[in-house]
């Protein structure tokens, strides 16, 4: 719905936007996926996808950073779950934007936000810091390093979605709103999220809320260019680096750089 098309990102050139807010249409399948799921279209669109025992609204990337960001009439129609698959590269202090930007989404709204970011260079000059999260109704509960060098990071909370309930339906403002707001398509989802309390193993409980390590600016200097330098060693499958040293500043901090790749790895 909306596309980042600043700084380093231009990403029109490459995809056009969906412009039909809450609306879907049917997308046939190819004859070889149909064969294989049953099934000889999907809906395609702006819409929200319902499993039986809750609802669960998808915002990409840029859609968080906007003003009319997509999770607030989605939370207000009935999503519990928003989940965003994000692209964003790191940039000093940027992090905290973004923690700030999902602990509001989540508090004014109420709910759980799956977010999900891109970690590693991108063959070109940027570095993406990855931070994995899970936030509950303005709370962390469960995230990944920032500067790490692993290739894949999974992040695990358990949330109790009767607690986001009870959150939303103590605030009468959101609930009048809420009883206003325009309804979105619903694709059914013949799963369930949410365990049974008589199913769960003992000792399950919801994830405490934790407190997000952020960096200091000297810190993310240090560690998002060792970071980017051990990710395109690795994929470019090279020796190593040669490290010429004139004695000037520049040199002592680009071997600053190489030594706290070093000391990652």
């Amino acid at each position: 719905m909306h596309l980042a098309n600043d700084g380093n990102y231009r990403e029109p050139r490459w995809f056009a936007a969906w412009t039909k807010a809450r609306e879907v249409e049917p997308l046939a399948l190819p004859p070889a996926i149909a064969r294989l799921t049953g099934q000889t279209e999907v809906p395609l669109g702006d819409a929200l996808v319902c499993a039986r025992d809750t609802c669960i609204g998808v915002e990409l990337c840029e859609e968080l950073f906007t003003p009319e960001s997509p999770h607030i009439p989605m939370s207000l129609a009935g999503a519990e779950i928003i989940a965003n698959s994000s692209g964003s590269h790191h940039e000093l202090r940027k992090l905290r934007r973004r923690v700030e930007l999902l602990r509001e989404a989540t508090q004014k709204c109420g709910g759980a936000y799956l977010y999900a970011n891109q970690r590693g260079c991108d063959g070109d000059r940027l570095y993406y810091d990855g931070t994995a999260m899970v936030m509950v109704n303005g709370a962390v509960v469960a995230a990944s390093e920032q500067f790490a060098i692993a290739e894949v990071d999974t992040v695990v909370a358990t949330v109790d979605l009767t607690a986001v309930r009870a959150f939303r339906a103590a605030v009468a403002s959101r609930s009048i709103q809420a009883a206003r707001a325009p309804a979105y398509p619903r694709v059914p989802a013949a799963i369930s999220l949410a365990v049974d309390a008589a199913e769960c193993a003992p000792g399950v409980r919801p994830t405490d809320p934790i407190e997000l390590r952020l960096h200091s600016p000297e810190e993310e200097i240090n560690l998002g260019p060792a970071c980017w330098l051990w990710d395109y060693l690795r994929r470019s499958g090279q020796g190593g680096f040669f490290l010429p040293l004139s004695g000037g500043i520049d040199s002592c901090s680009t071997a600053v750089i190489v030594h706290s790749m070093c000391r990652l790895v």
